[in-house]
């Protein structure tokens, strides 16, 4: 990748002060905002392009204009559905665009400026060339900057540069607009804003409409594929057997015999193409996100709701997931031989401005009574989890708050030292703990460059922290239990405290795997990771190895969270779940945000993915079975050069009634099969056979028919009987077992077949007569026959797929 842009100047600006009103009001002037229209989602002209312009729409369009200019509008009706498809597909995923476009505006992080010496928060928009902005850990940098004051400032520029490890910044670096504060603070003057920002040049930026992968689509692509390369000779056989009826090409043309060749050509190739696959999967996609949306589910991308369906494993941060995210001060516990006095320092952590939601708990308890003065300072990390402060006056030294075992190490967790038997007695029941303690020398510049601790630093008083448990967090793990998806869960807390809380809302979790002891080898983390459920003291690099993995032993992986934290391992995992309520940095990188912060969520959003492909699965063995038999009627007409047997608007009743109604319902019925691998394989172990007993059976019919010297009207009309039924009887037994609203579908389809072949003026327009009764014992036997057919096919697939989801389930 090319290095970032070089920065650019930009007026000098007081950091203390920022601009004026007057300095902002000149910029939006000159028009140097930051308003830029990013893409959430796929542009209009994209959901265009996949919608209309595609190749088979490009090949059924053609044909419909031939049919037009030879005067057979009749047979040209299936490009007015190719029409109704295209739009159908275009006005669903544009209802969900703009659902999705409405909630990712109305969630869209806010900036933090300084201006005229005052701190605000606006829209990301509303920054302008100049503005300085003011940087803490969690924020999502809105627009390139320099940086003017840095206190161990660290920012995340992966989405970027792919780089995983954070960078210091230093005054005079770089910011880039997109990427992460993950410790410090700081401040940063605009220098580059909307279009000229370096993360809106950048062409792959991660943000942007991108596909998650997708069994469903790369599937239906697949078989897009091969027929797209059989279309052309097969077209080639079909037309010649066509004109060889009509008495050769030259007759044929002589005689203007070549019209019916031709409309009968354009008959088999329309029915190979399984148009409204491709129409029903954007349409599952675009409701289930649409549906989620209404739950408060913003779905980035809409693939991803397939996605959802694959999960197998899914990891848990235990802070504002299992637990409510609000934490309150539980109390203080000195230690013997502790120091007094440390009330003045808590109050100081307390009223910080750079307090993360633990520390802002110790303003109510100790409240500011005097102003400390600050030597040297150690911002709060993530990573390390600790922070120390160095006052000058009666607190000198340094002052150390952070996790237990980060500062003290095993004598934290040493039952028989006088701090271990206090933190481990507090965090078994639950209780989230800090210690602070003091050493008596301070830190210099030198050691806060380094993050270096002063040495001989001693415990004065462990403070605990208790959260609340979700209500419907015990309810929301069962129901994964039940489906059969792993829970890890995987939290920078003490360990005792994560399994403790882990066993209040039902997971089997006796202790909790200190992160600390995790093996390097990847492989050896695999299996810790199969043994073990509960995770603390993990740090964020560790999370985004956990993820790892796990997808290594072969899960498909989503991880939620709501802290910069959790920002690596959200943005590794197959699918990323973010809460609303978290930093900007895991919300940028999710595929999905909760967006009212309910965990009880989730069940609703695996049900919702696992709805979308096990109904796909069931309409592509209906789209399948069609391109599988008019294949091979194409290839066996053409090769026994036969006239073939159907008109092409006959071949629109068959597909309308059988397949493209019928599966706009089946697609959005409820479902909850589990998801397994092998979408196309089952698909086609059903549609392939199938198809070929269908296709025989249609040949064998013709040729019987012509051998009774049955009139072509007659023939042809007994064809759409025989493929109609069928047709039915091949939706009757996809949509097995046959619940109420099934049958009303297929009941519905049946009367209208019966319709169609009962009214005059549609019998009329589709040239169906009455083929007699000598005819009609036929069409019944072959009927009955192919229906033997299907079930004896439907009978070996069914023992296949349990098999095929057996295994599945095993691995």
């Amino acid at each position: 990748m090319d290095a970032a842009p070089v920065a650019t100047s930009s007026p000098s600006v007081d950091p203390a002060v920022g601009l004026t009103a007057a300095d902002v009001a000149e910029r939006i002037a000159a028009g140097e905002t930051n308003a830029y229209k990013a893409d959430t989602s796929r542009g209009v002209w994209s959901i265009v392009r996949a919608n209309v312009f595609t190749l088979f729409n490009g090949i059924v369009f053609s044909c419909f204009f031939v049919l037009l200019l030879l005067g057979r509008w009749q047979d040209a009706i299936f490009g007015l559905a190719a029409f109704a498809n295209s739009i159908i597909g275009c006005w669903q995923e544009f209802r969900a665009k703009a659902a999705l476009d409405k909630l990712a505006l109305l969630n869209a992080s806010a900036a933090r400026v300084r201006r005229d010496g005052v701190e605000v928060e606006l829209p990301p928009g509303e920054v302008v060339k100049g503005d300085i902005l003011v940087l803490r850990a969690g924020d999502e940098v809105p627009a390139d900057a320099l940086v003017v004051e840095s206190r161990a400032l660290q920012i995340d520029e992966s989405m970027l540069t792919g780089e995983s490890d954070a960078v210091d910044k230093k005054p005079g670096d770089q910011a880039l607009s997109a990427s992460i504060v993950v410790a410090g603070e700081g401040a940063a003057q605009v220098n580059r804003v909307g279009a000229d920002s370096y993360a809106n040049q950048f062409a792959g930026e991660a943000k942007r409409f991108s596909l998650v992968s997708s069994e469903l689509r790369t599937s239906v692509n697949r078989v897009l594929k091969w027929v797209g390369w059989g279309i052309g000779p097969i077209g080639l056989l079909v037309l010649n057997a066509q004109m060889m009826v009509s008495g050769g090409w030259v007759t044929a043309w002589e005689t203007g015999t070549w019209v019916q060749a031709v409309v009968n050509t354009i008959a088999s190739l329309t029915a190979m193409i399984p148009l409204g696959l491709v129409l029903m999967t954007s349409i599952a996609f675009a409701v289930g996100a649409a549906k989620l949306a209404a739950r408060k589910v913003l779905v980035n991308e809409l693939p991803a709701v397939e996605g959802l369906a694959r999960v197998d494993v899914v990891c848990l941060d235990k802070t504002g997931t299992l637990t409510a995210g609000d934490i309150d001060f539980d109390g203080a516990h000195p230690l013997d031989g502790g120091l007094a006095g440390f009330e003045p320092v808590l109050a100081w952590y307390g009223a910080a401005p750079d307090a993360n939601a633990t520390a802002k708990c110790l303003r109510e308890p100790y409240p500011v009574t005097a102003a400390l003065e600050v030597a040297a300072y150690i911002p709060f990390s993530s990573a390390r989890k600790w922070s120390a402060v160095s006052f000058s006056g009666a607190e000198s030294g340094t002052w150390v708050l952070g996790a237990p075992e980060m500062v003290f190490g095993d004598a934290a967790t040493d039952a028989s030292s006088p701090l271990g038997r206090v933190v481990t007695e507090l965090a078994s029941t639950g209780r989230r703990t800090l210690v602070l303690g003091r050493a008596a020398a301070s830190i210099d510049e030198a050691d806060v460059e380094a993050e270096r601790l002063p040495d001989g630093v001693v415990p004065v008083v462990v403070l605990t922290f208790r959260e609340q448990v979700r209500p419907d967090a015990a309810q929301t793990l069962a129901y994964f239990a039940e489906q059969g998806v792993g829970i890890r869960v995987i939290s920078g807390d003490n360990p005792r405290t994560v399994a403790a809380i882990a066993r209040e809302v039902g997971l089997d979790a006796p202790e909790g795997f200190d992160a600390r002891k995790l093996p390097d080898d990847d492989a050896e983390l695999g299996r810790v990771l199969e043994e073990n459920l509960v995770f603390g003291r993990v740090t964020p690099e560790q999370k985004k190895r956990m993820v790892v993995a796990l997808q290594s032993k072969g899960h498909t992986v989503a991880m939620t969270g709501d802290g910069v934290n959790d920002a690596l391992a959200i943005k590794t995992a197959d699918i990323g779940i973010a809460m609303n309520s978290g930093a900007a940095a895991t919300k940028a990188v999710a595929r999905l945000v909760l967006l009212d912060g309910q965990f009880s969520h989730l069940p609703d959003v695996v049900a919702e993915g696992r709805q979308v492909i096990a109904n796909i699965e069931r309409v592509s063995m209906l789209f399948l079975t069609k391109t599988a038999y008019a294949t091979g009627l194409a290839i066996l007409f053409g090769v026994m050069v036969m006239e073939f047997p159907f008109l092409p608007r006959q071949l629109s009743i068959t597909d309308g009634l059988t397949i493209g109604i019928p599966a706009f319902f089946l697609a959005l019925l409820p479902n909850a099969q589990r998801y397994v691998p092998g979408f196309l394989r089952r698909s086609l172990s059903f549609a392939i056979p199938a198809g070929i007993i269908i296709a025989i059976a249609l040949t064998v019919y013709t040729r019987l028919a012509m051998a009774l010297e049955v009139p072509e009207a007659e023939l042809r009309t007994g064809s759409t009987i025989i493929l109609a039924i069928v047709g039915i009887w091949v939706l009757t037994v996809l949509s097995r077992p046959v619940t109420r609203v099934k049958a009303l579908v297929i009941g519905a389809m049946f009367i209208g077949l019966v319709l169609v072949f009962s009214i005059p003026l549609a019998t009329e327009f589709f040239q169906l007569v009455d083929p007699g009764r000598e005819c009609a014992w036929l069409i019944a036997g072959i009927t009955i026959l192919t229906i033997g057919g299907i079930e004896i096919v439907r009978f070996f697939h069914r023992r296949f797929v349990a098999r095929s989801l057996a295994a599945g389930a095993g691995r």
